[in-house]
């Protein structure tokens, strides 16, 4: 019934909101804002859970003195967790779109739906239509964490997993060219 309900405020937000005329998107751009957002969701994800929380982990087998080599870490900064995550990350591109900055022109990927009310910064962009109901947003997340499965989890699992947006859409998936000051520049310009 929830999937309906977006589906439906959804479709009334593009129709009643979306430019007449179609606007051409660059796609490398809209993968790296799409990389972006996917790290800001694993974030929010990795803060809900408690951090004293921790598991096992490493290999069962004995070394020559007999001792396993096994250690504590986060659950949040876990393998496991981490692969979880990233199975289901990407169904939360179904609530955001394309749009454009009325006042920049920019482009950007900003939810629609913000703790189930429509997002109220949404008349200060352009929706920007596609054919597929911005179902590309899903499908680039999913090719990202695909595709970098192994970096993401190495990125999140350091205990001082700082600036991951950089480090994995910048420099490990080479999807978004941007250094340490752009970055903090282009999040402080965008907040919604």
């Amino acid at each position: 019934m929830a999937t309906l309900h977006h589906s439906l405020v959804f479709l009334l937000a593009i129709f009643y909101a979306a430019p007449s005329n179609p606007q051409k998107i660059n796609i490398q751009e809209l993968k790296c804002l799409v990389c972006q957002k996917t790290v800001d969701e694993m974030e929010k994800e990795i803060e809900k859970v408690d951090p004293g929380k921790k598991v096992d982990v490493g290999t069962y087998r004995l070394d020559h003195k007999g001792n396993q080599a096994q250690r504590k870490v986060e659950l949040r900064r876990s393998e496991v967790f981490l692969t979880d995550l990233m199975e289901t990350v990407c169904n939360k591109m179904d609530d955001y779109v394309r749009v454009r900055s009325k006042t920049s022109g920019k482009l950007m990927v900003i939810p629609l739906i913000i703790n189930g009310a429509m997002n109220p910064d949404l008349g200060g962009y352009d929706i920007i239509q596609d054919g597929d109901l911005n179902k590309s947003l899903k499908f680039y997340c999913e090719n990202l964490v695909e595709e970098f499965e192994d970096g993401i989890i190495k990125a999140f699992s350091s205990e001082s997993a700082k600036d991951l947006d950089i480090r994995i859409c910048s420099e490990h998936a080479k999807l978004c060219n941007m250094n340490l000051t752009e970055d903090y520049e282009f999040e402080a310009n965008d907040e919604l």
